[in-house]
């Protein structure tokens, strides 16, 4: 009997532990296409999506699946089980996309093949969710459990980076630790060491402000006992005399010539050459870029990168006038006045004012009828004026929701309507941050628009943040108020609707 049919009797027979087991033994590349496809079937139906044992189950089945998109992306069964994988692990962005080439491919209802119907009511429980999200566990828990693990777990990272004096066991240290922190991220970077006195988790954004924002509220939940003896910071730390090696290369600040270009308000833009890395064998611009932007991170400090550098271009060739080496870097932003002590708190208390067009129509959608507003998450902003969803399908993935409350301000008139409107906003995000409070959410601007005001947020325990909103809304005396998140293609939720309880709420500007 040839392998794959054992499977399917294996299969068949409920004992999908076999499946693993026997599949688990062969070498990566000694598996067909077919026999990954088999053992991630085998992941997907033996794992429970409760326990976190079940969720590396999933991961591990998406992951085996992804390495034949280009052989099996147009099966049906691929699609469907890559929709049912992300389904289970809260990821209902991407399982939406799979489930609907999954019912484009339907092969019919045969034997052992999910009907039409159940594959429809994947995509509507999907969409339901992506408008009202709904996790097995907020971003809130998940960050409580994960530092709970790391508590209980944290003296035996502590004695094996003791232990490791030749760094020969850097791998099974990233493994440990990464094993807690997928408690709370989907995805996450980061980086271990020792200061002489504590030992230090460094969460890295990797220049991402969404990212950011994110660590910086899971670092508020460690606990005393963690902090004993760890010190947990966000961002790379200064290493002035780092290296980077990178395969056959290997460079350093003294190698980089840099080119400091001033730009709007205290926003600099550098541009870089490394003659060492453009005569590099097989060097790709990408390569090239990511090891030079990643150098500076190591020498100036991340956060300070975050913060003051807008831009980044790598040259072909020097500039003609004088560059600084990037060793001097730091120094030469000190003299011009930078703080380069800032924490990382300060990079998200700067906020960007926009203006917009509005669009005067009788139904136009969602925040289009937006004049002029403040955002601390330019990044999410974009994305949904574009209609894109990356940032939302991230943290999604990880139980957090950005979204935003719209309710209608016709109902302010008289000469002072314009303060009314904003003391109207300031009571609203006073209301949520003192009674759903910071570990439910975080403000992250508002907007005016043609017929509504806008607060934003991200929000870490969605339900407590919505209960709050609505008791508001009730004693506002607003004829309506929805919640709807970044997502162009979501669904606004009613928090409050005195126009009536059968018709949904009105889009923006349409005649109740």
């Amino acid at each position: 009997m040839e392998l794959l049919e054992q499977c399917q009797r294996w299969y068949e027979n409920g004992e999908c532990r076999k499946i693993i087991d026997t599949l688990e033994a062969i070498p990566e590349d000694g598996r067909s296409p077919e026999l990954d496809m088999a053992l991630a079937r085998a992941y997907i139906n033996l794992a429970d999506p409760e326990g976190a044992e079940g969720k590396r189950m999933l991961r591990r089945a998406i992951s085996l699946m992804k390495r034949h998109k280009e052989e099996l992306g147009s099966d049906y069964s691929w699609n469907f089980r890559m929709g049912y994988a992300h389904y289970y692990l809260d990821q209902e962005g991407p399982a939406l996309n799979y489930f609907n080439k999954a019912l484009e491919r339907h092969p019919g209802d045969a034997p052992q093949i999910n009907t039409r119907s159940v594959i429809e009511d994947f995509i509507q429980d999907c969409r339901e969710r992506l408008s009202l999200p709904r996790f097995t566990e907020s971003f809130l828990e998940r960050t409580r459990k994960a530092w709970e693990a790391f508590a209980s777990k944290e003296a035996g990272l502590r004695n094996l980076m003791d232990q490791d004096r030749n760094h020969e066991r850097g791998d099974e240290l990233v493994a440990m630790c990464n094993e807690i922190l997928q408690l709370a991220f989907d995805d996450v970077s980061f980086e271990l060491g020792f200061n002489g006195e504590k030992h230090e988790l460094i969460l890295t954004p990797e220049g991402d402000r969404v990212k950011l924002l994110q660590l910086i509220y899971f670092r508020c939940f460690a606990p005393a006992s963690v902090l004993e003896h760890w010190s947990i910071l966000v961002g790379r730390q200064p290493a002035k005399n780092m290296g980077l090696r990178f395969g056959n290369w290997e460079i350093s600040g003294d190698d980089v010539q840099i080119w400091i270009e001033q730009q709007e308000e205290d926003g600099l833009g550098l541009a870089a050459y490394c003659e060492k890395l453009r005569h590099a064998p097989g060097a790709d611009v990408n390569q090239i870029w990511w090891m030079l932007v990643t150098l500076t991170d190591q020498i100036l400090g991340e956060i300070p990168h975050m913060r003051y550098i807008d831009s980044f271009d790598v040259l072909d060739a020097p500039r003609e006038e004088p560059p600084i080496l990037l060793t001097e870097l730091s120094g030469k932003l000190e003299e011009i006045g930078l703080d380069l002590s800032i924490a990382p708190e300060e990079v998200l208390e700067l906020y960007t004012s926009y203006q917009m067009k509005p669009d005067e129509g009788p139904n136009p959608d969602w925040r289009m009828d937006v004049i002029a507003g403040s955002t601390g998450c330019v990044p999410i902003l974009n994305e949904y004026l574009s209609g894109e969803e990356d940032y939302m399908d991230s943290l999604h993935a990880d139980g957090i929701v950005p979204g935003f409350l719209c309710y209608p301000i016709d109902g302010f008139k008289g000469e002072n309507r314009s303060q009314e409107i904003f003391e109207f906003r300031d009571r609203l995000e006073s209301a949520l941050t003192q009674k759903a409070g910071p570990y439910a959410l975080t403000l992250t601007g508002g907007a005016t628009g043609i017929y509504n005001g806008y607060v934003d947020f991200v929000a870490w325990d969605l339900p407590t943040v919505l209960t709050v909103a609505r008791i508001f809304f009730e004693e506002s005396g607003l004829p309506w108020a929805v919640f709807h998140t970044f997502r162009r293609s979501a669904m606004p939720v009613p928090l409050v609707d005195r126009v009536t309880q059968d018709a949904p709420i009105p889009a923006p500007g349409a005649p109740f």
